[in-house]
């Protein structure tokens, strides 16, 4: 199964499109979406091309793929324009090792869940990273639209037993075997 990951888009429009791109050229089984669809969050400058609604019309595009995690800037009236399910966490197995998807807020490399996993995979920080610490492995994949500490636009790929995180063009920036 091949997974594309993606998180804090914060409502551009602009990186809407790039994920249509990266589907296209990608063509995952699943995409999951790390949380923060469409509101920019009090923290964060506006994003290039500020249209949530157009986020929303391409996720609702991709629904028959899409998995979506709720993040803290993600509130009720954003799934009344998303013809999909948002929800707290995501569980699942993946060749062989078991995921616990969250935005990462909550919960992330220095605040454990109680569920059983091997890799959580997080966004929220707006930066990627993949480590190992205590017998877990943690990945991030950045945010697509607003990146921080001077990372790339980036997404990342669950293929085999690879986590990759790809900047938008598709160029490899980290590749971790599991």
């Amino acid at each position: 199964m091949k997974v594309l990951i993606i998180s804090d888009i914060h409502g551009s429009g602009y990186y809407a499109e790039k994920i249509k791109e990266i589907n296209e050229r990608e063509n995952p089984d699943k995409i999951i979406v790390l949380g923060d669809l469409y509101y920019h969050g009090p923290r964060n400058n506006l994003t290039q091309e500020y249209k949530p609604m157009k986020v929303a019309e391409i996720l609702n595009s991709l629904k028959e793929k899409l998995l979506v995690v709720k993040g803290n800037c993600d509130a009720e009236v954003d799934e009344m324009i998303s013809e999909f399910e948002f929800q707290d966490h995501i569980i699942m197995e993946i060749n062989g090792k078991k995921f616990y998807f969250t935005h990462g807020h909550k919960f992330n490399i220095e605040k454990l869940p109680d569920e059983n996993f091997d890799v959580m995979i997080y966004g929220h920080i707006h930066q990627y990273f993949i480590q190992e610490k205590e017998g877990y492995i943690f990945a991030n994949p950045g945010s697509i639209s607003l990146p921080k500490c001077n990372t790339e636009h980036s997404y990342m790929i669950l293929e085999e037993n690879k986590i990759i995180i790809k900047n938008i063009d598709g160029q490899v920036i980290q590749e971790f075997n599991y």
